[in-house]
């Protein structure tokens, strides 16, 4: 039986249990069934400043995904699609309007590939490419934050992931409310701590063809974001049919903490459709 629908303003975690340990989730607010898919250093709290928002008109439902926020690491090989439709299946919605941010993005994708029947429209905000060539800026990032971690810093790989994803190439820190680092500082810890079980168990988002999503489609992008993403967000936004592009200003790769009041305006005539 699916949990009673809990306030917006005092949102609790609750969890579904399975062999491989749980996830965690909060549901907020009344009304068709919205899913926020949270990016991969992150965790189900980078939606805080839009929930309200979108809990006036919709249930609203995020999650940690496995080895995330409150979510246990995986203790066995897992999908992340199987996870999100599991959670659906346990919570009644028969089909749900997704919103996904980064890797949370190539798991909305994948799943609305899988399961089509499953997703009224689909919201990706700066997804990831399967197979894109890097740049050398990501490249280096890349080998900066495996070397951090591989000497057992932890710290100056959250500070990395910071300056690459918070930041952003095309600003200063003095352009960064400080309160959003102190934000994510905790989910990014937990993520990298995670990061090897999770890539040694978990069978990835199935690729598949983004000219084959049936449902209407939101791309999103920041324009102070990496322009590896700037590029690939037009990748989808060409490569889906009917897809519309938004970009936002203001916004580095985290759209949702930069510029939430510019996503609601965007985000929910989209989800009304």
């Amino acid at each position: 039986m699916a949990p009673a629908l809990l306030s917006c303003e005092h949102p609790r975690m609750l969890t579904l249990t399975d062999d491989l340990g749980h996830l965690s989730y909060v549901v907020s607010g009344d009304g068709p069934p919205v899913v926020l898919v949270h990016a991969g250093v992150a965790d189900h709290r980078m939606w805080d400043a839009i929930v309200s928002g979108l809990a006036e008109r919709h249930t609203v439902i995020r999650y940690d995904l496995r080895g995330f926020g409150q979510s246990a690491p995986p203790s066995g090989p897992f999908s992340e699609t199987d996870d999100l439709r599991r959670l659906l299946d346990h919570l009644g919605h028969d089909r749900v309007r997704l919103v996904g941010a980064s890797w949370g993005g190539r798991v909305a994708v994948a799943f609305t590939l899988a399961h089509p029947d499953r997703v009224r429209s689909l919201a990706l905000l700066a997804p990831p490419w399967p197979g894109y060539p890097w740049s050398a800026d990501m490249v280096a990032y890349d080998e900066a934050e495996t070397e951090a971690l591989a000497s057992g810093d932890l710290d100056a790989a959250v500070r990395i992931n910071l300056d690459m994803w918070l930041r952003g190439p095309a600003r200063g820190w003095e352009d960064v409310p400080a309160r959003l680092a102190g934000q994510l500082r905790d989910p990014m810890r937990t993520s990298l701590a995670n990061q090897d079980i999770v890539a040694e168990h978990s069978q990835g988002a199935a690729e598949g063809d983004v000219s084959a999503v049936p449902v209407p489609t939101l791309v999103g992008i920041g324009k102070l974001d990496v322009a590896d993403f700037q590029d690939i967000a037009r990748r989808y936004a060409s490569g889906i049919p009917g897809a519309t592009l938004a970009e936002f200003d203001t916004a580095a790769h985290f759209i949702a903490l930069d510029a939430p009041t510019e996503l609601l305006a965007v985000l929910r005539p989209f989800l009304a459709r």
